[in-house]
């Protein structure tokens, strides 16, 4: 793994990329799209695998990872979270205490109560009685079939492992029982924690009502992201860190727990591109927000940095798209607080990482050619931001690449204009 994150004085140990953002192209093209959320949340059918999904994925496969269509009530929260996001990453968080379903010929595949749904039924084949018409359902509607002479025969497949060494006979509609979903506790958190570490992502939620286990997904970011380099934002409802890597919803849900609409706005954080902010963004999801705040609340919340809803005309939009940075320091100021200037300074020091751990690290030479080949592509890059509108300017001169405190380090000062999205109108008519 190559070094990451920020940097206090020039004595990293690890090759890699050391990156301070403060107040005050390339040969590749490094400009990936955003889009990929992560959500840890309670599943009654899963393991400790995390499941990739493309929206795709979700609408034409939901019942090989869920066991049930996309349509179903239960899937709500990832329905939620694709409005705005390309990509999923779904980790089963209720795993301690989880046991499979099972029957004498069959073991479920994944832990959960939803593999007590599961039936068996096998029959004589009408033309051939020495073979057996075998079939799975769930909620009576038939998700398996095949014609076998006996359970070796039978295929592999997402809802069960056959027992091999079973007698396959007659069979009218038996059950897999045993299965239990489990439950949340602290133990599971850092092991979906652990298994992030392997996956790049934009956002990450976890959908339960624990102040703790949000402490915990806090501190994580601020690790990946101010340690490791890994720049992305956890998105939470209770907790408040105080952080620009950390979003802190505070919305009301009539009828449903106030933690659902973290997948909405994990999605929505995951996938709003660099030019562009979540600011008056339209609610489209399923559920009903709770969005009758007065003009005073709603500057606390913004005081407060937390990012909340409010009607516009009978419209549910987002108010500021804020994280919830509230005290800022000569390091980290006002900027700070807007989720579009993050997106930017993340996008810059994750490409400015890309273009010097591909092109640079340990195949040019620190001399002044291969430090200004290095500058012109950190322009060439920012040239880019400018394309898209994600820039209002910067200044080629103020960008600097000079030899470190040894003969292998390299140190680069940049300036930059944030191009943020209009918030705010202040008009003055005179009337002559």
């Amino acid at each position: 793994m190559l070094g990451g994150g920020t940097f206090t004085v020039q004595n990293k140990i690890l090759p890699g990329s050391y990156i301070n953002v403060v107040s005050a192209d390339t040969g590749a093209d490094i400009f990936g799209e955003r889009g990929v959320t992560a959500i840890a949340m309670s599943l009654d059918w899963g393991d400790e695998n995390m499941i990739e999904l493309t929206r795709g994925d979700f609408i034409s496969h939901s019942e090989e990872y869920f066991s049930r269509p996309y349509t179903d009530n239960f899937l709500k929260d990832i329905r939620e979270a694709f409005k705005n996001s390309s990509k999923l990453l779904i980790y089963k968080l209720n795993q301690s205490s989880q046991k499979k379903a099972s029957c004498t010929y069959c073991t479920a595949k994944k832990y959960g109560a939803r593999g007590n749904f599961i039936r068996l039924y096998s029959a004589k084949n009408a033309d051939n009685p020495s073979l057996y018409d075998v079939k799975l359902t769930i909620n009576d509607e038939t998700v398996f079939s095949q014609t076998v002479a006996n359970m070796k025969e039978l295929d592999d497949n997402c809802y069960v492992d056959w027992t091999r060494s079973a007698s396959l006979t007659v069979l009218s509609g038996t059950g897999l029982t045993g299965g239990v979903s489990g439950f949340v506790e602290g133990e599971d958190i850092p092991k979906f924690l652990n298994k992030l570490d392997s996956y790049t992502f934009n956002a990450v939620t976890m959908l339960h009502n624990n102040e703790d286990y949000e402490r915990l997904l806090v501190e994580y970011t601020r690790r990946m992201r101010d340690e490791v380099g890994k720049k992305f934002q956890c998105v939470t409802g209770i907790y408040s860190g105080d952080y620009e890597g950390n979003v802190c919803v505070k919305a009301k849900l009539d009828g449903e727990d106030s933690y659902h609409i973290l997948a909405w706005t994990a999605g929505a954080v995951g996938g709003c591109e660099v030019n562009r902010s979540l600011t008056n963004m339209l609610y489209n999801g399923e559920y009903t927000i709770n969005a009758d705040a007065s003009q005073t609340e709603l500057e606390t919340s913004i005081k407060n940095g937390e990012f909340v809803f409010h009607n516009v005309n009978g419209e549910v939009r987002v108010l500021l798209d804020i994280d919830s940075l509230v005290n800022t320091t000569a390091e980290k100021g006002e900027d700070f607080k807007d989720n579009q200037t993050i997106r930017l300074i993340d996008r810059i020091a994750t490409d400015i990482a890309v273009i010097f751990n591909s092109y640079y690290l340990g195949k040019v030479p620190n001399d002044t050619a291969g430090r200004n080949s290095l500058w012109c592509d950190i322009v060439k890059h920012h040239e880019k931001l400018l394309a898209l509108r994600a820039l209002d300017g910067f200044d080629e001169n103020s960008i600097t690449v000079e030899r470190g405190e040894n003969r292998k380090s390299v140190i680069i000062t940049d300036a930059i204009t944030p191009a943020n999205a209009m918030t705010q109108l202040y008009m003055t008519v005179r009337i002559n």
